[in-house]
C-alpha cells in the first residue's frame, strides 16, 4: 500500500492506495486537525492505528469507518506528503504551523523505507493524469488535440502555482512560488484596488492577496468601503456568524447580493489574468488546469465571461491563448492521487519493483 498526505495549516488530510488494474484504488481516509497535534508522526500514528471515533477531537473523518483495524507499517511501501512551501533537499519549514519536516526522519521514526516531501502544487500536477474525465470540467475547449507544457494554478486559502513541463512522454510538474509576485493591476477598479491593498498591508501586494480565499475577502471590504456598494443587514450579520468566504460565493452564485457578486466577478478577472499569465510565460499549449478549493465552487462565476475574458486579453498573442483549453479540477483529492502516483513511482525507480505495474499486469 501507499500511504499520501495533503499537509495543510489548519487540516491534514491522508490517505492509504492500493492499486487495481494499474488504477489507484482509495482504501481509506482521513482529516486531521493539524493544531491537535505535536508532530506530523503523531497524525501518521493516529491514523495507521486505525481510531476512527468521530467522537473524538483530534480527528476529522471524511472516508474513515468506525472500528477500522490498523495497518502495520510493512504494509506501507512507500509514502508522501504534498506540503505548502519549497522542499530542499527533503527538507522543508511549514508557514502556518510549527512543524519543521524531515523525509529522512520520518522514514526512520515511522518505519517506513521511502518517504518523500514535495510541494503541495507539485502533487496536484502528478494527480491530474490520476483523475476521472468526470472530475474535470472544461471552461474553454482550445485546441483539445494539442500536446505541450501545462500549467496549474490553485486559489484555495492561498495562491499556489506549478509548471507542467512536457518531456516527449509525459507531464513532469515543476514546483514555483509564483503567486507571491507582484500583483499587477489592470483596470481602474484593480490600480483602486492596488492602492487600497498598499496602504492596508503597508507594502507590496502580491497575487495571493488578490486571488485566493484572503483576497476574496480584500476585495469584498475594498467594494465596501472604498466604492461604497450597500452591504444589507442580514448580509452583515451573516459574514460574522459563518465563513465570509463561504457566504460572498453563495450569495454571488445565486445572485442575492450585488456586492458578493461585484466581489466573485472581481476575483474571477484576476484570476484568469494571473493564469493567463502563467500560459504565456511557458507557452502551456496543452492546457491550464485549476485546482484549488474556490474554482469548483464557483463555476457559475467563471463560466460567467470575466475569468476567460481576462484570459484572453493578452493583446496580438490573444489568438495564441484561444488555442489553449483551460479546464477544473472538481476532485478534491487531486493532491493525495498526485502524493501516491509520486510515492509509487519514485520507490519503483529505487527497488526495481513497480507496485502499480504489477496489477497492471496481472
Amino acid at each position: 500500500m501507499i500511504l499520501a498526505g495533503d499537509i495543510g495549516g489548519t487540516k491534514i488530510h491522508l490517505a492509504l492506495y492500493s492499486f487495481a488494474g494499474g488504477k489507484l484504488k482509495s482504501v481509506r481516509d482521513e482529516r486531521f486537525a493539524a493544531h491537535e497535534f505535536a508532530s506530523l508522526e503523531a497524525v501518521v500514528e493516529r491514523f495507521l492505528a486505525g481510531v476512527a471515533d468521530c467522537g473524538d477531537a483530534k480527528t476529522q473523518v471524511s472516508e474513515a469507518r468506525p472500528g477500522a483495524p490498523s495497518i502495520r507499517h510493512g504494509e506501507i511501501v512507500a509514502a508522501c506528503f504534498g506540503c505548502p512551501g519549497p522542499v530542499r533537499d527533503g527538507r522543508l519549514k511549514l508557514t502556518n504551523l510549527p512543524w519543521t519536516l524531515d523525509a529522512r526522519d520520518l522514514a526512520k521514526s515511522l518505519g517506513i523505507e521511502h518517504i518523500f516531501l514535495i510541494n503541495d502544487l507539485e502533487a496536484n500536477g502528478y494527480g491530474i493524469p490520476e483523475l476521472a474525465p468526470e472530475n474535470v470540467v472544461t471552461l474553454h475547449e482550445g485546441d483539445a488535440a494539442a500536446t505541450g507544457n501545462r500549467g496549474l494554478i490553485s486559489a484555495g486559502t492561498g495562491l499556489g502555482e506549478a509548471l507542467l513541463v512536457w518531456d516527449g512522454k509525459q507531464h513532469r510538474p515543476v514546483a514555483s512560488e509564483g503567486g507571491h509576485c507582484d500583483f499587477a493591476a489592470r483596470t481602474d477598479r484593480e490600480i483602486a484596488l492596488l492602492q487600497y491593498l498598499k496602504s492596508k498591508l503597508k507594502g507590496r501586494v502580491s497575487w495571493e492577496r488578490v486571488v485566493s480565499g484572503m483576497g476574496i475577502q480584500n476585495i469584498y471590504s475594498f467594494l465596501r468601503d472604498v466604492e461604497e456598494m450597500d452591504e444589507p443587514t442580514w448580509l452583515r450579520k451573516r459574514m460574522t456568524t459563518e465563513d465570509p468566504n463561504a457566504v460572498i460565493g453563495e450569495c454571488a452564485e445565486n445572485g442575492l447580493s450585488d456586492l458578493c457578486r461585484e466581489t466573485m466577478q472581481t476575483f474571477a478577472s484576476a484570476y484568469g489574468a494571473e493564469a493567463g499569465n502563467i500560459a504565456l510565460r511557458v507557452l502551456t499549449t496543452g492546457g491550464m488546469y485549476l485546482g484549488g478549493g474556490i474554482a469548483p465552487k464557483s463555476l457559475k462565476t467563471l463560466a460567467g465571461g470575466g475569468f476567460m475574458q481576462a484570459f484572453l486579453d493578452k493583446g496580438r498573442l490573444s489568438p495564441v491563448m484561444d488555442t489553449i483549453p483551460v479546464r477544473v479540477i472538481l476532485d478534491e483529492n487531486c493532491a493525495l492521487l498526485g502524493a501516491a502516483a509520486y510515492a509509487e513511482a519514485r520507490a519503483a525507480e529505487i527497488t526495481g519493483r513497480s507496485e502499480r505495474g504489477a496489477t497492471a499486469q496481472g
